[in-house]
């Protein structure tokens, strides 16, 4: 049995963390199951979109600590947690969370272009509650997504909060009655695979990295990314599909 499943239909790739019986915490094998993963949905050009979720009604509850105790080998430098040491993705990923989200399992949905929720998930950085921190993302990515002082309380308590107010704060798109967060996941993933993915990629690309330019220069800056997709054949179709009133056939170039 994989540690971490992976199924591509109708373009989007579905990988499923398969440790339900360690609530899907990150040992070695799903370390590397996530890397194998992420660099299939990079990799091959079937692939729109990727969709993150948990087997048994989680999410993912972390670093599995007593794997670390043991000393284990922990490589998550496939996953785009981001650092120069970490992998890149440019294609959208949508984490569908149920159950639990926590430590780094919580930094793996904060990873995530989007996020869809049940309404009885829970997400929280309990690191320093043993003597850890969040280092993988959730100390300078959720003061980016939740209002600063939610960030703060966050890691500095350790206490969990429900999905309900973390979608009134904004850090996840959308609920779902419990045990249809991947249902709705892959019916808002469906949407967005439809579209051009030279369009999707760039797009992606000038939202997140625009979030560190200067206003002054974001116009100047963007132009780099946006230009060439004016000039590609995904450009070109998409005007004469809509001309001839019939689906676009992307191609990516």
């Amino acid at each position: 049995m994989s540690a971490v499943e992976f199924r591509v239909e109708n373009r989007i790739a579905v990988m499923t963390i398969n440790r339900p019986e360690a609530r899907n915490a990150m040992n070695g094998a799903v370390g590397r199951g996530l890397s194998d993963g992420f660099a299939e949905i990079e990799r091959n050009p079937e692939i729109r979109i990727g969709v993150l979720t948990g087997a048994g009604g989680t999410f993912c509850a972390g670093m599995d600590l007593k794997a670390f105790v043991a000393g284990e080998k922990i490589d998550t430098s496939g996953v785009p947690f981001g650092g120069k040491e970490n992998a890149v993705i440019t294609k959208p990923v949508i984490a569908a969370v149920e159950g639990f989200a926590l430590a780094g399992g919580f930094e793996l949905a904060l990873v995530c272009d989007l996020i869809v929720a049940s309404r009885t998930a829970k997400f929280g950085l309990p690191e320093v509650k043993r003597g850890l921190v969040a280092a993988g993302g959730g100390l300078v990515r959720l003061p980016r997504q939740a209002p600063i002082r939610i960030a703060l309380e966050l890691a500095l308590t350790g206490d969990m909060i429900d999905a309900e107010t973390m979608h009134a704060y904004g850090v996840i798109n959308r609920l779902a009655p419990e045990g249809q967060a991947l249902a709705a996941a892959l019916e808002l993933a469906g949407r967005i695979a439809e579209n051009a993915p030279l369009a999707l990629a760039v797009t992606k690309k000038v939202i997140r990295d625009s979030l560190d330019w200067k206003n002054a220069e974001s116009f100047d800056l963007q132009r780099e990314f946006t230009g060439p997709v004016f000039q590609s054949n995904d450009a070109r179709e998409g005007a004469a599909a809509f001309a001839e009133k019939r689906p676009p056939r992307w191609t990516g170039t």
